[in-house]
């Protein structure tokens, strides 16, 4: 059986972003138990040189919604760093891209099979096809910058553990 490119991507991206709304809940009611503000967790980082909760969330969204929206134009680009952003943002950065993939249609996105998409960054321009795109480059970055988000929110002693990162499974029914 082949897997088509809505397949491989839209559903697990929106599985992962399901997963990355819920610990955001969870860390938001954990700050309100513990009566920490929200920002402190905005700008927290594992380590100095690693960037902070803020810009892992963004691109968690840049990864998922974004990586369509590239795999349209061909040209995918870093998240980069904008404006600040608070807690409630990141979230709504979340629900954004969320219900952007789930406007999407399967023929949609299907129709974009074997299209060229290019990472430009600065002089650098990898080039790729779309699946490509998306098994090598797209997903590792979303799992990576998710799995990051966790763990910060895991460090600050949000009560989180693997079946919230994983979300809704999609089981045979």
């Amino acid at each position: 059986m082949a897997i088509s490119l809505y397949d491989m991507s839209v559903p697990t991206y929106l599985q992962t972003l399901g997963a990355v709304s819920g610990f955001l809940e969870k860390g938001l009611a954990h700050c309100g138990e513990c009566n920490v503000q929200p920002g402190e967790v905005v700008e927290h980082r594992l380590f100095q040189d690693m960037a902070p909760f803020s810009f892992q969330i963004r691109s968690v969204a840049h990864h998922s919604a974004g990586a369509m929206e590239a795999l349209k134009s061909g040209v995918s680009n870093p998240p980069g760093r904008s404006e600040p952003l608070d807690y409630a943002d990141l979230q709504r950065l979340v629900t954004d891209a969320r219900t952007r993939l789930e406007a999407l249609k399967p023929d949609e996105v299907n129709a974009l099979e074997g299209k060229d998409v290019a990472f430009q960054f600065g002089e650098t321009r990898l080039p790729f096809t779309a699946e490509n795109f998306i098994l090598s480059f797209s997903l590792p970055n979303f799992h990576f910058h998710a799995t990051t988000a966790y763990d910060i929110l895991r460090s600050r002693g949000v009560p989180v553990g693997k079946r919230d990162y994983m979300g809704r499974l999609r089981i045979k029914r």
